[in-house]
């Protein structure tokens, strides 16, 4: 029931009761009304019925601005769709007439102007890759099913991957799957970029890029899309060579291998324009630096033993930087 019903219902309960006590104050008393109330409504009823009275001014304001102007706005914002606020400074430029953008919403209301869409405009992610093969490799875990877990390793430039397949995800197996890079990638490897998963830090892990003079550049937490090739390749894993697999098959790591193949040497790549990995390995093979040539430019001293914990870790870095020497 709407407000103005229940308003006209009570002011009913009110004349009944009058109408069966026959006495204003009797009346008022019971309904907890005052006198005047009642006598108000008893002498209003028979003429205007117990509705409220409208409230419309008897004199309305007239109107501010001729049909020219009026014409002007509405012209304004079919030709140029511009809002309320541009229309004012639109017309105070080009026609030397002042009115306030509460004027012009209030005639584009009137004459039923839609509202304006806003457009977004659509974020356009930069799309980055390596120039040389083996510059960055992007290193993450699959869980695939209990007890199956892919280990990739990706190549920024060329998108050669590596593939394996282990029962957990530990520090043990990461430093497995990592000689098995170093020796399936067609390249030297210059940085190794993981999340922060605790499987990536562990010192074995760290010792060995250390070795071979790999750079440990691990991503900022919650930060998914800086790994973005790696984690596209395991949805491409997942669509083409899991749907068809079967992950009781004694022999899977063998299967993947067989689509590692595929993948690296006949699988085309949009992302490449249509060449597979191999194609673009051969055809910057002359930029491609050797082991030793890495090695050389490998800074020890640079490259310390990094912690999990994004914050202690940049809290260390600033405090290492606070204790080097000044430069004579």
């Amino acid at each position: 029931m709407k407000k103005e019903e229940q308003k006209q219902k009570a002011r009913e309960d009110w004349i009944r009761v009058y109408q069966q006590l026959g006495s204003v104050s009797k009346a008022a008393l019971r309904c907890g009304i005052a006198r005047s109330t009642l006598h108000r409504w008893i002498k209003r009823l028979p003429d205007e019925g117990l509705a409220d009275r409208s409230r419309r001014p008897h004199r309305l304001a007239r109107q501010k601005w001729d049909d020219d102007v009026i014409n002007l706005i509405l012209d304004i914002r079919d030709t140029c769709r511009f809002g309320k606020i541009r229309i004012c400074s639109h017309l105070l430029q080009q026609h030397q007439v002042k009115i306030s953008p509460s004027t012009v919403a209030r005639v584009l209301e009137k004459y039923d102007m839609k509202l304006l869409k806003r457009y977004h405009k659509k974020k356009v992610f930069k799309r980055y890759a390596k120039e040389i093969p083996g510059e960055r490799v992007q290193m993450d875990v699959c869980k695939i099913d209990t007890g199956i877990y892919q280990y990739t390793a990706i190549d920024d430039c060329s998108r050669f991957r590596v593939l394996h397949i282990y029962s957990r995800r530990t520090a043990k197996n990461t430093v497995s799957f990592l000689e098995r890079v170093v020796e399936q990638m067609p390249f030297p490897i210059q940085r190794v970029q993981t999340d922060r998963g605790k499987e990536f830090f562990g010192i074995a892990f760290q010792e060995i890029l250390q070795e071979y003079g790999i750079k440990f550049r691990p991503i900022k937490p919650r930060s998914p899309h800086l790994n973005g090739k790696v984690e596209r390749s395991h949805q491409t894993d997942l669509q083409e060579f899991y749907m068809m697999a079967n992950l009781k098959d004694p022999c899977l790591n063998d299967r993947l291998e067989e689509w590692q193949f595929h993948y690296n040497w006949h699988r085309s790549h949009s992302s490449l324009k249509g060449k597979t990995p191999m194609d673009v390995v051969t055809e910057k093979s002359a930029l491609t630096p050797l082991w030793e040539d890495i090695e050389a430019k490998y800074d020890s001293a640079r490259e310390p033993i990094r912690e999990q914990n994004y914050g202690w870790e940049r809290k260390l870095s600033k405090y290492k930087k606070k204790e080097r020497p000044a430069k004579n």
